[in-house]
């Protein structure tokens, strides 16, 4: 499904041929998927008793957080995600129906407000630029109607990185900590870091809240 969503250098970046290249290099391999379940399975935990009807991934890539969930949760999952040949695969592969894979960015979300209840990125917030990156907050915090799921790279200041060659694509921050200054109201249920030695995913932290 299309919408008419706003466009920006970071967004054109990830709807182009790096987007594309981006596939390549994060197969949905067997290893992939158990690193996602297992990350997965902490993170619904924290949520046992309460767990969500529906579940959003903005940002979905080709689906490696959704191939998990399917398995672990029967929410109604939805994706959005600005890159077609991803979006493509996320229905090829059966990860999701068609019309449950939306194309769109994090600015611009094309649901009602607290219309699902558990919104997330995965190494998403990352690479929209700090000037864009409030308005991508709020529209997340505006469509979560119960929680919100972050799992970024943490830096305790913010700061930008370069990424592959490339400037202004990849920005760390306390994501976690940037939630709670936007939105005193959220309660933060549990947190957690991904050490990649340990876990064949990235140095991740990730968060749960809950409005």
């Amino acid at each position: 499904m299309t919408t008419g969503a706003r466009k920006n250098e970071q967004q054109e970046f990830w709807r182009g041929e790096f987007g594309t290249d981006y596939i390549n290099r994060n197969s949905a391999s067997s290893a992939e998927l158990r690193a996602r379940l297992t990350l997965w399975s902490r993170i619904l935990d924290c949520i046992k008793g309460e767990e969500p009807t529906g579940i959003l991934e903005v940002g979905s890539n080709i689906g490696n957080n959704l191939r998990a969930l399917r398995l672990l949760s029967g929410a109604q999952i939805f994706a959005l995600e600005p890159n077609s040949e991803a979006r493509k695969i996320l229905v090829e592969d059966n990860v999701l129906p068609q019309e449950y894979v939306f194309e769109g960015v994090a600015d611009m979300l094309p649901f009602e407000d607290s219309s699902i209840d558990l919104v997330f990125t995965s190494g998403v917030l990352i690479h929209i630029h700090p000037n864009d990156l409030e308005r991508s907050m709020r529209e997340i915090h505006r469509v979560s109607g119960k929680y919100i799921v972050c799992i970024e790279y943490f830096s305790d200041k913010p700061e930008a990185i370069p990424y592959r060659g490339h400037t202004d694509k990849l920005f760390k921050r306390d994501f976690g900590g940037y939630y709670m200054d936007l939105f005193p109201e959220l309660k933060l249920i549990d947190y957690g870091f991904s050490w990649k030695r340990a876990s064949g995913l990235d140095n991740l932290t990730w968060w749960v809240f809950k409005k």
